[in-house]
């Protein structure tokens, strides 16, 4: 082996380039890149598009307050590329809600204010029009973007006991999944922030997705024994419900009220003999599928 690759590829990991040999917007028709916590770029049907950007530095904002590790800082990590090489490529945004760690000041202001942005609700449009986006869709049911049909699902941030304390009810607030198909593609679906409850398993059995797209850091808020995310239990749940579905596993790492992390995943995963199955990305890496 040439005594200049190491050297090379070095430097192309310093300068920022995704993990993959390809890049998210110029691989395969079906590519997901993890950016960072629940970041992702999904290439799909010849379209990119940027999911819950969050984009500031390292340590931008103060922990969230009442949550597990509050005193440390967000985020925890840096981007592993630079904002500009994130949004190159992008055809339109995606943002499950709006919380800080999906939608944060440093993604308002880098993201072309022209660029279609899609949202659950109209309180979420009204918002981001508020701060400038010119094209703001509030994503249904049955939607299409240049061929590619986008279809919202439900989701629940947190459990029953938690939405029944009003005040932490609308901390919570309102969250969505959705779904990417097209003819001849796999099936790919993005649960966002929820916890394992029916609309998750609803979508898993209505469009028996080839992909799943968990977020699996088991968020804990102080007071309550269960997260408002999903944990190492719900990614084997999943697999048990969708078996021939593949697990990319995020949103670990990055934000302070994580509990789980990448390493206690894989060796969960590992010990339920489903690792064949879970796909556990590093920032910056893309899959292909």
């Amino acid at each position: 082996m040439s005594k200049t690759l190491p050297i090379a590829l070095g430097l192309v990991l310093a300068m920022g380039a995704p993990l993959h040999a390809s890049s998210a917007e110029a691989g395969p028709k079906v590519s997901i890149q993890q950016i960072r916590n629940a970041t992702i770029k999904v290439t799909y049907g010849g379209q990119v598009f940027l999911v819950d950007p969050m984009l500031a530095r390292k340590g931008a904002y103060a922990g969230f307050a009442g949550t597990y590790r509050s005193h440390l800082r967000n985020p925890l990590v840096e981007l592993p590329e630079s904002v500009e090489s994130v949004l190159r490529g992008v055809d339109a945004v995606l943002i499950s809600h709006t919380h800080l760690d999906h939608w944060d000041a440093a993604a308002q202001a880098e993201i072309p204010k022209s660029l279609p942005m899609f949202v659950q609700d109209n309180a979420d449009a009204a918002l981001l029009r508020k701060q400038g986006f010119k094209d703001v869709r509030i994503l249904g049911a049955n939607t299409v973007f240049n061929g590619v049909r986008i279809s919202k699902v439900g989701a629940r941030h947190g459990s029953e006991e938690m939405y029944a304390v009003p005040a932490l009810a609308e901390r919570l607030g309102a969250t969505m999944g959705f779904v990417f198909q097209t003819a001849g593609l796999k099936t790919v679906y993005v649960a966002g922030d929820t916890v394992w409850e029916a609309h998750v398993r609803t979508a898993l059995g209505a469009f028996n997705p080839d992909v799943v797209v968990l977020n699996t850091g088991d968020a804990q808020i102080d007071g309550f024994n269960t997260g408002i995310i999903m944990g190492k239990e719900d990614t084997l749940r999943v697999h048990q419900m969708a078996p021939n579905a593949t697990i990319v596993a995020v949103h670990m790492d990055a934000v302070n009220h994580m509990t789980v992390s990448r390493n206690d995943l894989q060796d969960y995963v590992i010990e339920k003999g489903i690792e064949t199955s879970v796909v556990i990305p590093q920032d910056g890496e893309v899959i292909d599928f």
